[in-house]
Formats: structure tokens, sequence, C-alpha cells
């Protein structure tokens, strides 16, 4: 046989076989292909714009002395990006006590946690005063919901506030909540009543009854103590340092 009918030879060879791999990649198995989507397509980015407004106590509190109490937090955002308006306050005796007012950019950090900037400003009966703000939110072990955020002045203060409750399902609508604000501060300021140290703190045990996932009405029980500086400030102009009341209210959210 000539070199050239060998050549010839062996190039029918060669395609053939390229043909033959070429037929059994066009028939490879979807698990086979690197760019394969998963079984239920690729993930979705998420940028929906989403709403939310829970008032989380709106409660009239019944004792030695009485009040009006609410806390409630408005928001928009993407599952990622959020914005958040924050208001508590306690209206007692025609005047507006420990109100303040709070706007914040959240990011999650984690699949439970998210960080957390912004700002504050004190806006009651007594002189404002304004902060930026730094913190974490989130859901600890066991789903207790904790929030830890600092605060810094224009004048050089520096504040804390720790943050916690705890959702007990009793039944699939009767809820058992446990609750506790403590406020810190570094130091004293007498136009505000406070002191430096541990100023404050709010805490309360109610049991409400969800109507409704968005409406429920609720009775408990509230402590709201004040210690060290902050407590001699409030007794000096002639207030309650520790006081143990009833509360009803209710708690809804859109």
């Amino acid at each position: 046989m000539s070199g050239r009918s060998i050549a010839l030879v062996a190039t029918a060879i060669l395609f053939g076989l390229a043909s033959r791999a070429e037929a059994q990649m066009g028939h490879a198995t979807p698990d086979a292909a690197p760019t394969t989507a998963a079984p239920f397509g690729a993930p979705v980015d998420d940028q929906h714009v989403f709403y939310h407004a829970l008032f989380n106590q709106l409660e009239g509190r019944f004792g030695d002395t009485s009040a009006f109490r609410w806390s409630g937090e408005a928001w928009a955002g993407t599952d990622e990006h959020r914005l958040s308006l924050r208001s508590e306050g306690l209206l007692s005796g025609g005047q507006v006590e420990d109100s303040q007012q709070e706007l914040f950019y959240s990011h999650p950090i984690s699949t439970y946690f998210d960080a957390k900037v912004g700002a504050r400003y004190d806006l009651d009966s007594l002189p404002g005063r304004g902060w930026g703000a730094l913190g974490v939110e989130g859901l600890a072990p066991q789903f207790f919901r904790v929030a830890a955020t600092g605060y810094v002045s224009g004048d050089g203060h520096l504040a804390a506030k720790l943050e916690g409750s705890y959702d007990l399902l009793i039944t699939q609508r009767l809820i058992l909540q446990p609750q506790i604000e403590m406020n810190f501060y570094t130091k004293d300021d007498p136009a505000r009543l406070i002191g430096s140290g541990l100023s404050d703190i709010d805490a309360g045990l109610r049991l409400r009854y969800e109507i409704t996932r968005k409406f429920a009405p609720y009775v408990g029980v509230t402590y709201d103590g004040k210690f060290g500086g902050t407590a001699a400030y409030v007794s000096a102009n002639g207030g309650q340092t520790n006081e143990v009341r009833f509360a009803a209210g209710i708690r809804a959210w859109f």
C-alpha cells in the first residue's frame, strides 16, 4: 500500500473517531453538563421591596402613677438592604419621658443577625440630644430576640442599649413574652436627669392573645427602675425610681 493510501485511511479513521466523540457529547446526560442549572432553576437574587410596620407596645400602665407607653417600628427594603424608623417613649402626668426616635440602615451579617448603622434623637419634655448609632440585632440560639446598640453624641458622651425578648407559645394563639431593656451612659447629663453607669431598666411580662396574627390584645406586669446617678436626679425632681405596674394594651402590625 502506498504512502498516500495509508494517509487516506488514517484520515478516515480519525474523522470517524471525532464524529463518534462529537455524537456522544451531544447526547451527554444533563448531570454531565458543567453549566446545568439546579433542579428548580438557578438561584434568584430577590430585590423585591417589602414594607412592614409593627406596634409592639401600645399600653396603659397602672400603679402608684399611671402612664401610656408606646414602642413601634416601620421598615422598608429588600432582604439585604433595609431602612427602619423606630420610636418609643412614655407619657406620664402630661409629660413625655424617655422618648427615643431612631433611623437605621441594616444589612445581614449572618443567617440570624443584621448589622445596623444610623442615628438617634431623644425628643421629649427634656432638652433634646442627638446620637450616632451602631449595633447588631437578631435571633440568638433558642430564638431569643436580642439587640445591642452603641451611641456617641457630638459632645463626647457614649451610651449603650441592650434589649431582649422571647415569645413562648402556650397555644397557637396565646403567647407569653418576657422583655427587658437596659440603658447605660458614660457621663452624667443633668439636663436629661441621666447619671453615668446603668441608668434604667424597663422590663415586662406580657400575655397576649392573637385574635389574628396582625392584632393581639394583652395584659401584663411591668417594672421601671432608675439606678445610680439617674435615680438621684429623678428623685430630686420628684419622680419615682422604682415602679411595678399592671399593663394592658395591644400589639398590631401591618
